[in-house]
């Protein structure tokens, strides 16, 4: 014992590893090398050093640090580094996984997607994951086939690679608004979708915003369905100077239970449009069932596809006497005639997340705007990986 604490044991072998880490931090001078091995897993090796304030050990007060071995890395980490862990990318939308990872101070996985002459997708992984928490971001757009089955040879590959975990992190649910079979030999191909993902290997899902929540019923896995609501409730206060007077609408009568949600925690009111279609994106008549005169409305929808809907919801809100008119949507997918039925429009702003990539569209349209969700994702991960509870995220935006 010196001073109290614990005399590190010499060790020629360990004393260049010590070298080498405190190397890499410039607040700490070169110390004796470390002490006892405390955890043996198989996965990494944990043992503590002594950190010295000042160039001389005994003129400082010794503090001890737990530092793990990651193998696959071959480097030491102190603990809180999360170990174990690796973050794929999808070719979906690399920009929020970028994000995602650096919200986590990780570096992406290597892994190489490429074509053959006859369009099968192939997945190369480039590094182990032998034992490891594999995290997969791919979201549900764009190339929306290829990008699934891409998605599904990752998690395999990975599987059979002996990851101790896969989960999925699909930030857009594909398929999504085919939950139900509404009509004679309709498919109920969300539930495929389910399907085929817990048969690749997934082990656990993490989606945001589903077009219906009782799709998580459709596995016999974990599913993780987060909100949108924590980050569009903080734009509405910093960007609608007059959202105190503001009334929430939902579009149709399937989002009611998404706006008073978000009513009740604004203290606004709220109210809907009852819509009836001829076929699929296409709107018959719209009914609105609520007063917005000399209010700014906020229309708020899970998702926007071609935008007939909430075109059509605007200006029905603007002939009701609203005085400024708001979108907001956690899925801007945004095809066919969408942007310049937007651009026609009467929105002050349309504002999607970015659970799918929007720079090309915002450029073709000023008034889409963007909320980055990708700290929601990232604290997601972080607490599956370390096993807290996500519930915190129901209500909160990470900081």
């Amino acid at each position: 014992m010196v001073g109290g604490v614990l005399e590190p044991q010499a060790s020629q072998s360990r004393e260049a590893t010590s070298t080498s880490i405190y190397r890499a931090n410039t607040n700490l001078s070169l110390v004796p090398p470390p002490c006892e091995v405390r955890d043996t897993s198989p996965t990494f090796h944990s043992y503590l050093t002594l950190h010295c304030g000042g160039r001389g050990r005994r003129r400082a007060t010794p503090v001890w640090t737990l530092f793990s071995f990651n193998h696959r890395r071959s480097v030491f980490c102190p603990v809180g580094a999360m170990p174990n862990i690796v973050l794929f990318s999808g070719s979906s939308h690399h920009d929020l996984s970028q994000k995602v990872a650096d919200r986590l101070g990780l570096e992406l996985g290597k892994v190489i997607t490429k074509k053959f002459s006859n369009q099968e997708t192939c997945v190369e992984i480039g590094e182990s994951v032998r034992g490891e928490d594999v995290y997969i971001i791919q979201s549900g757009c764009g190339e929306i086939n290829d990008n699934l089955m891409e998605l599904l040879i990752m998690i395999n590959a990975c599987k059979i690679a002996s990851s101790s975990r896969v989960t999925a992190v699909i930030p857009c649910f594909p398929y999504a608004r085919q939950d139900k079979k509404d009509k004679s030999r309709a498919p109920i191909s969300a539930k495929l979708v389910a399907n085929m993902l817990s048969v690749a290997g997934a082990d656990h899902i993490i989606t945001m915003d589903l077009h219906a929540s009782q799709i998580q019923g459709f596995f016999d896995i974990a599913v993780d369905n987060l909100y949108a609501e924590p980050a569009v409730l903080q734009w509405i206060r910093e960007n609608i100077p007059e959202w105190k007077n503001c009334i929430i609408v939902s579009p149709d009568a399937g989002g009611a239970k998404r706006v008073t949600s978000i009513a009740d925690r604004l203290n606004v009111e709220f109210a809907l449009i009852h819509k009836e279609r001829k076929k699929a994106n296409e709107v018959d008549r719209m009914v609105l069932v609520g007063d917005v005169k000399d209010r700014v409305a906020i229309l708020v929808d899970d998702m926007a596809d071609t935008c007939g809907t909430i075109c059509h919801a605007a200006d029905k809100l603007i002939d009701a006497g609203a005085t400024k008119v708001y979108a907001i949507l956690t899925h801007g997918i945004f095809s066919g005639p969408a942007i310049s039925r937007i651009n026609n429009a009467p929105f002050e702003a349309v504002v999607v997340t970015n659970t799918i990539p929007q720079e090309e569209k915002m450029k073709s349209c000023e008034k889409i705007q963007v909320i980055d969700i990708s700290m929601i994702l990232a604290e997601a991960i972080r607490r599956t990986h370390n096993g807290e509870s996500v519930s915190y995220l129901f209500s909160h935006v990470p900081l």
